[in-house]
């Protein structure tokens, strides 16, 4: 209703405009129409009065009773008629001069009306861009209250988008403390951990130095398994220890990533390196072919922990094989590409690869679910995407992108 409200107040405010120029043009028109009669009688008068003076005593009765309103005053038979003239022939207007009027009166309501419409939709388009400005705003973080006036469906749509802007607000604010709440508690849950996992350690240590000064063989045999199981399992507690108060800073947005130019054949050779001992214990080769200089804009840091993090899983998956990375650069993006000759992901594992947690198929024992999420983090953060699929010929792929803009 609102909407047909606003349509009949334009359409009323138009159409008043144009029935007021109608109506002082009609005055002009009908001031102009009554003066040529009396011009017309004047001469007819003063030409009889001239040529018999008499007749003015006639011409003054007949103009009082006409003037009057006196039905006698009638004409007894149309003379002008008679003698061959029309209304037409005492006007001073032609027929293309009435239409010339008409034309003009019709174009003068048309003018108004389109003035009238354009007018309101630059009101229309004046509101839309300030609307428009204040939801950039919001985008930026810099909105200020808004202030609704009137009660027509503008009104009405700012009202609710300023509704929507504050739920929107409140709900921000409650998942960012909702977030930091998570982050702290992370940190909170690793750093208890340290804890046990120390006192374990230390206790690991004295029961290895009593097991090396027994004499019995067997018993030194499977105190010495059990010792090994306990050394793992101590390894990976404190692997996710540290990969937990690395998800806190992540999450709380206290990790500050450093933004210099990167060697990419560097990195894959820091990476490969800071592996050497686990690649070979577990008889597997990297293969990093040198294509030439490629600069990528990261922290060399933390990119570095995220490509090795990549490499194990691909050491994991196809012990004893071999790790190829390629790289190439275009106008939008460098690329990089680490891949394995295992056999691949398993096709329900790849949608949730890189989710915190998240252990596959065919993960390997020691395995906490956090590596390749980490990764991720670290690309994304740094502008970039990281992508795991299957190559057709086998083996699993990983393609990393950092863009240009």
């Amino acid at each position: 209703m609102s909407g047909q409200k606003n349509v009949l107040v334009t359409f009323g405010f138009a159409a008043s405009v144009s029935l007021i120029a109608a109506a002082v043009s009609a005055l002009f028109i009908s001031y102009y129409y009554s003066r040529l009669p009396f011009d017309l009688l004047n001469v007819i008068c003063s030409e009889i009065v001239e040529q018999e003076p008499e007749t003015i005593n006639i011409i003054s009765a007949v103009l009082k009773e006409y003037t009057a309103g006196s039905p006698e005053a009638a004409a007894k038979e149309d003379v002008l008629s008679v003698l061959g003239y029309c209304i037409s022939d005492f006007s001073s207007l032609t027929g293309e001069q009435n239409v010339l009027f008409a034309a003009a009166g019709f174009l003068t309501g048309i003018l108004l009306f389109i003035v009238t419409f354009l007018y309101r939709n630059k009101m229309e388009a004046i509101r839309i861009r300030a609307l428009a400005e204040y939801l950039e705003q919001v985008n930026t973080g810099k909105a200020v209250i808004w202030s609704v006036s009137g009660e027509d469906d503008f009104s009405k749509l700012e009202d609710e988008v300023y509704k929507t802007v504050t739920f929107l607000y409140r709900t921000r604010d409650v998942a960012v403390q909702a977030k930091n709440d998570f982050a702290e508690n992370l940190s909170n849950i690793a750093h208890q951990i340290k804890t046990p996992i120390t006192a374990i350690s230390l206790s690991a240590q004295m029961m290895k130095q009593n097991v090396s000064a027994s004499f019995r063989s067997y018993d030194t045999m499977q105190s010495n398994k059990h010792l090994e199981q306990i050394e793992k399992q101590l390894l990976r507690l404190t692997h996710l220890e540290e990969a937990l108060l690395v998800l806190s800073r992540i999450d709380a947005g206290t990790l500050h990533l450093q933004r210099n130019e990167v060697d990419v054949y560097t990195l894959l050779v820091l990476s490969a390196d800071n592996l050497q001992e686990l690649l070979a214990s577990s008889r597997t080769s990297v293969d990093i072919p040198e294509q030439g200089e490629m600069l990528v804009t990261a922290d060399l840091d933390w990119t570095m922990e995220a490509v090795m993090n990549l490499m194990k899983n691909c050491m994991e998956h196809s012990p004893g094989g071999t790790i190829h990375c390629s790289y190439a650069q275009n106008p939008l993006y460098a690329e990089i590409l680490i891949w394995d000759d295992g056999e691949g992901f398993a096709k329900e594992d790849i949608p949730h690869i890189f989710e915190r947690f998240y252990r596959g198929k065919n993960a390997g024992e020691g395995g906490i679910g956090i590596g390749l999420a980490l990764s991720k983090e670290m690309i994304e953060r740094q502008n970039g995407t990281i992508r795991a699929k299957n190559r057709p010929d086998g083996g699993a792929l990983f393609e990393i992108r950092f863009y240009s803009h």
